[in-house]
């Protein structure tokens, strides 16, 4: 089991400019869905997106202490428009 600032500080290590919002879906710390801002997914497909995102978490997820992970990526650019339209 991780904590959802465990969870953050993960994704930063791997993607230290993202804006990471971390919330635990079952509070039994096995369950997160995440919003990750990024200014490296700029250029890339949302499933390469997910993919950086994933990498960050790849010890977690193939250790289970992560068992299921949804998530949200934006460049700051397509956050922005987002929160403005909001």
């Amino acid at each position: 089991m991780v904590s959802p600032s465990q969870v953050e500080a993960m994704i930063k290590a791997g993607l230290p400019d993202a804006q990471v919002q971390v919330q635990d879906l079952t509070g039994g710390g096995d369950h997160y869905q995440v919003v990750v801002i990024s200014s490296q997914f700029e250029g890339k497909r949302l499933i390469q997106q997910h993919q950086l995102v994933y990498g960050s978490l790849q010890q977690a997820m193939t250790s289970e202490a992560v068992h299921a992970l949804t998530m949200k990526t934006y460049t700051p650019q397509e956050w922005a428009a987002l929160s403005q339209t909001a």
